[in-house]
């Protein structure tokens, strides 16, 4: 494992923050007048969600997390339960819980590939969670009719996806549509 100095621990990196993975959402170094420079951080646990602020000195360092990225398949969810396998061998399966995943569930789809993270803690290995593909395609379940002349909402309308997840569209969409969303931030990006 790599020790990273006060300086190096920077956004994008994920380092062990009482005693789990944290990826680094922030960083600033400050030199103050008559201070030792420090390096304020925004943390968040891959494990749990939470988020810490912490200032590291010159004098600390930080061990960075030891994640590896498979490929895994999505399943199908259960009573808060999501099921996944290793896409080469369907027998091997594993749960994850909702709060693990967090936001990603709203896009997940049966039989989709995405990312499973794995943190190798002292050789033992974790999943900590999935990230999904940035664009994901969806078929629209369900789209009110668009009505002329309302744009009162801006010129959206809520629809819902094959997967129940509700997002705003354009006014144009229609149930039976192929959409692309935008997993990051939830949002409609164009037609399929």
């Amino acid at each position: 494992m790599a020790q990273l100095e006060y300086n190096e621990i920077r956004q994008g990196k994920v380092i062990i923050y009482n005693g789990e993975p944290c990826e680094v959402l922030d960083s600033h170094v400050a030199r103050t007048q008559q201070r030792k420079p420090q390096n304020q951080v925004k943390l968040r646990s891959l494990k749990t969600g939470r988020a810490y602020n912490e200032s590291f000195q010159g004098s600390d360092s930080a061990e960075e997390a030891d994640i590896t990225k498979r490929d895994t398949k999505f399943l199908f969810a259960n009573k808060g339960e999501y099921w996944f396998c290793d896409p080469k061998d369907p027998g091997k399966r594993f749960k994850l819980e909702e709060k693990l995943l967090g936001n990603a569930v709203k896009f997940l789809k049966p039989n989709e590939l995405v990312t499973e993270l794995v943190w190798d803690n002292d050789d033992e290995e974790e999943t900590i969670g999935v990230s999904l593909p940035v664009k994901v395609t969806f078929e629209v379940k369900e789209a009110p009719p668009a009505i002329k002349g309302d744009t009162r909402t801006g010129g959206s309308k809520i629809i819902v996806l094959e997967n129940g997840t509700t997002i705003n569209s354009p006014l144009f969409i229609e149930a039976g549509d192929k959409i692309v969303v935008n997993t990051v931030t939830g949002e409609y990006v164009e037609r399929a």
